[in-house]
């Protein structure tokens, strides 16, 4: 069965819709969008497209390539103390003169939406709801949870480590929550035999940044398979997306499988305007 990532995203942002509709104000989310990165231009505009939706202010702050990290952090605090601006985001890559984790730390907790800010992931270890939790996995965990898959007992492996996705996950995935309550494995590029380790999981998902490397063998019968992958390729001389994992193959196997794309993707931005109306809704706006 697929798990339409796109359909679950789409009802959720109507119930954030409504949530906005209700409130005396509404919240606002300020982009922060350095050089001229077409893909990054291209996330923004679809974040954007998100924020009309539901009623969402948000605006881009459009800075050069060449923009010292001084001058980026002192954008930085001059939203921080804007109280219109409830949430604030800074689309990465960055240029390679700028401290991506200064960049992180100076972000107020507060406002910090995409939720990487070392107070936020603390409390998401911690287990406290008051942080804001990173999109994509929160957006995963949200996609089982809609899906009737309880994570609850079950062996989930998380092929690959990077912060945003991998260590995350696993963190909200071992918590004694709801929708949670799992046994989970890391595997990554330097696990030895990984398609054993990937054979074992009730719950797999690919991580890893390489399109198509979860293969049919790598996957046991009937498991849940969760697709991170956004990687570009050409095909029949036109470019399209593809995931990390083999689709065609794998969904012969597994019971449920998110496709690429149409599967996490439209999860991740879907929490990232739940965070932002949290924020607003926090602060007491």
């Amino acid at each position: 069965m697929i798990i339409d990532g796109k359909k679950i995203g789409q009802q959720i942002r109507e119930e954030i819709k409504t949530e906005i509709s209700k409130l005396s104000g509404s919240p606002g989310l300020t982009f922060v969008l350095v050089g001229n990165d077409p893909a990054s231009h291209t996330y923004v505009g679809m974040k954007k497209k998100g924020c009309a939706h539901v009623g969402i202010r948000s605006n881009v702050i459009e800075l050069p390539e060449t923009v010292s990290q001084t001058e980026l952090l002192n954008t930085i605090e001059d939203l921080n103390q804007d109280p219109n601006v409830d949430g604030i985001l800074v689309q990465l890559p960055l240029p390679k003169q700028i401290d991506e984790n200064k960049v992180m730390l100076t972000i107020d907790p507060m406002k910090d939406v995409d939720g990487f800010h070392p107070v936020n992931v603390g409390k998401m270890l911690l287990g406290d709801e008051s942080g804001f939790l990173p999109c994509t996995p929160h957006g995963i965990k949200v996609l089982l949870e809609k899906s009737k898959i309880d994570p609850a007992h079950k062996h989930v492996v998380v092929v690959g480590r990077s912060n945003i996705v991998g260590k995350p996950l696993a963190a909200i995935l071992v918590q004694k929550k709801p929708y949670c309550n799992a046994t989970v494995t890391i595997a990554h590029s330097g696990t030895k035999d990984l398609a054993q380790i990937t054979r074992q999981a009730d719950i797999l998902v690919a991580a890893i940044g390489k399109e198509h490397f979860i293969k049919k063998e790598m996957v046991k019968p009937k498991a849940v398979v969760i697709d991170v992958g956004i990687n570009r390729i050409t095909k029949s001389g036109k470019s399209v997306l593809v995931g990390d994992v083999d689709f065609d193959e794998v969904s012969k196997v597994a019971s449920h499988i998110t496709p690429v794309p149409g599967g996490v993707g439209p999860m991740t931005i879907t929490m990232l305007l739940q965070n932002t109306l949290k924020s607003y809704v926090q602060k007491g706006s």
